[in-house]
């Protein structure tokens, strides 16, 4: 049998395998058995050297004529195989897309920052920015430029974490404000913003403190400002977190930064005044701490206390949330419980 006839043999054989393979391992083991190495071609292509030189470009020619045919057959019955084994896939892993589908738990903004968001929102819509600062600040921006000078007895009211001896975590959101100052251009209009985020006491941790709580403090500087301006402001502000029929009263105290100074009570929202036991019987809640700016914190910042004036206020977004929900101790709102959280979870 010449070269020629064993190879149409060969393609025949093989055509008729790979029809009948319904595999893919199996058409692959005919394509290494057929068209490797050691296969059935390469060893008829092995005989031509008994062939004469008319005949061996001849035989050559149609033995890569049949491994191309093969390796074509091979190919075009792998995509059959695959488009079978897809199907089968298909129709044995049939979804129904009319099943409804698994409840997937969303989660909601913290109580604590959802009040910040709707006091930021409310001062916002007065014209105020918001600005925010560093957690760790210096010594400098954290008292000085608050008119407390270093060994001035009224730092003991903020006990304090140091890092360095002129490193601290901030003790409240005024050095902020601080920075704020230094930096408005007071050509271009007044100075209207608050500074919320967190800030850092060595504080007992009990009911009603935390070593870290939060604080959203604001201030106002502008030519003519007055203890009016302040009270107005703050009735707006209490009207909307705790209700149209809210009364604010304010008592003298003291703060190093502001003068005069007050204390800000709101109306108890419990016994409408009354005397409960959230008032403890006198109708007020105290709710923050305010006053108009001293003139030593505008000087400082290069601000002439003679032309302009300002009020500044500090209060408690945590305090707020507690009266507003009647949690009765601060620390619920920092252990992560989620029966706890998802009381106030955001209606959708």
């Amino acid at each position: 049998m010449s070269l020629k006839e064993q190879l149409e043999m060969l393609k025949a054989e093989t055509v008729d395998k790979i029809a009948n393979s319904d595999a893919l391992h199996e058409l692959n083991q005919i394509r290494v058995e057929t068209l490797g190495k050691k296969g059935p071609i390469t060893e008829v292509l092995r005989g031509m050297k008994d062939l004469t030189a008319e005949e061996r470009p001849l035989v050559g020619s149609f033995a890569n004529e049949i491994r191309d045919y093969l390796a074509a057959k091979i190919e075009e019955k792998k995509i059959a195989l695959e488009l079978a084994e897809m199907n089968a896939a298909l129709e044995s892993e049939t979804l129904d897309v009319t099943l409804p589908g698994r409840h997937v738990p969303q989660g909601t903004a913290h109580v604590l920052t959802q009040t910040m968001q709707e006091m930021e929102d409310i001062f916002i819509g007065m014209g105020y920015q918001v600005v925010e600062g560093f957690e760790v600040e210096q010594d400098h921006y954290n008292f000085e430029r608050m008119n407390l000078p270093k060994n001035h007895p009224a730092r003991d009211m903020q006990d304090t974490f140091y890092i360095t001896e002129e490193l601290l975590l901030r003790t409240h959101t005024s050095p902020v404000q601080a920075r704020t100052m230094e930096k408005h251009d007071f050509s271009k209009g007044p100075l209207r913003m608050i500074s919320p985020g967190k800030v850092f006491r060595r504080d007992s941790d009990d009911a009603t403190h935390s070593h870290q709580f939060h604080q959203i403090e604001g201030l106002v500087i502008d030519k003519n400002i007055t203890m009016g301006d302040l009270k107005g402001t703050l009735e707006v502000v209490m009207k909307k977190m705790f209700g149209d029929e809210r009364e604010i009263r304010l008592r003298p105290s003291y703060f190093p930064f502001t003068e005069p100074s007050v204390e800000v009570d709101v109306s108890c929202f419990k016994c409408g005044g009354e005397g409960c036991n959230v008032c403890k019987q006198t109708g007020w809640i105290e709710i923050l701490g305010a006053g108009v700016v001293h003139p030593n914190v505008l000087e400082m910042s290069n601000i002439d206390s003679t032309v302009y004036s300002g009020f500044a206020f500090g209060m408690g977004p945590d305090r707020i949330a507690m009266l507003r929900h009647g949690v009765n101790d601060i620390r619920y709102f920092y252990q992560n419980d989620i029966r706890f959280l998802e009381q106030f979870k955001v209606k959708e």
